[in-house]
């Protein structure tokens, strides 16, 4: 699933292609919206909240978008061919641009000023204008017997962290994710939430993974996808796990001597 730096991205994406033009072609290709129609209406912006997209249009309408496992936007000049099949969700496009939307977990139109029914539940987005790393940590620490580890993943504590940066977060703060979040002092919770933040913020300009595991054009990734390899800071093979109660299991990598149980 996307995270909230590639989410970022997206939105980065959808605002330049988007922004302040009148849409041409709006087409919700999902049953509920069928017949929804925004030509002639200027889309406003387009923000993204943790992993979703909010993109306003006048009227007082927000579409609002979640790339889910294998959702993505593909911007492409206006008349572009549009890929076949049952994929597409969603077509916007003005006189210069179309961002497609192809498999789309989430596509909806509702009111703007109800978007709190659909983001209202989510913790502070390391990469909004809401981030409060203190309100963060009191939200890790709702659920004492919890793993720090599901608890990072949780978006009702904070949006926008996935299986990579939750696995990088932890290495850099030297911490088990097995570790139960109230047996953590408040102010290490406030650290952690302070270096996922770090690291999505150095990565939300940053292109997709050119592979899975070991680097994100050019960035070093110190323990996800690195699986029986050294680890770079003690040499120690990578451990990988199952971390979650079904069925929520979610991949974790560790190092075993630098973030001891």
């Amino acid at each position: 699933m996307p995270e909230g730096d590639a989410v970022y991205r997206a939105a980065k994406r959808l605002r330049e292609s988007l922004d302040g033009r009148v849409l041409t072609r709006s087409e919700f290709r999902v049953p509920r919206h069928a017949t929804a129609d925004l030509r002639g209406r200027a889309v406003l912006t387009t923000v993204s909240r943790g992993k979703h997209l909010l993109t306003r249009v006048e009227g007082g309408l927000t579409i609002h978008t979640h790339l889910r496992m294998d959702g993505r936007w593909r911007i492409d000049r206006a008349g572009r061919p549009i890929p076949g099949g049952d994929v597409v969700r969603l077509i916007l496009a003005n006189e210069t641009w179309q961002a497609v939307g192809i498999r789309l977990g989430v596509t909806e139109l509702l009111p703007t000023d109800r978007e709190d029914r659909v983001v209202g539940h989510l913790g502070p987005d390391p990469l909004g204008p809401d981030w409060d790393a203190a309100r963060a940590a009191r939200n890790l620490a709702r659920a004492p017997g919890r793993a720090i580890g599901e608890a990072l993943l949780d978006q009702r504590n904070l949006a926008g962290l996935g299986t990579i940066w939750r696995a990088e977060t932890l290495f850099a703060a030297r911490m088990s994710p097995w570790r139960a979040a109230g047996s953590i002092p408040v102010d290490e919770l406030e650290a952690l939430a302070a270096i996922a933040r770090e690291l999505l913020d150095a990565a939300k300009d940053q292109p997709l993974p050119v592979s899975t595991g070991d680097r994100r054009r050019g960035r070093e990734l110190f323990v996800y996808g690195r699986a029986g390899r050294p680890c770079r800071r003690c040499g120690t093979p990578i451990s990988r796990g199952e971390l979650g109660t079904a069925p929520d299991e979610r991949l974790i990598y560790w190092c075993p001597v630098c973030q001891p149980s």
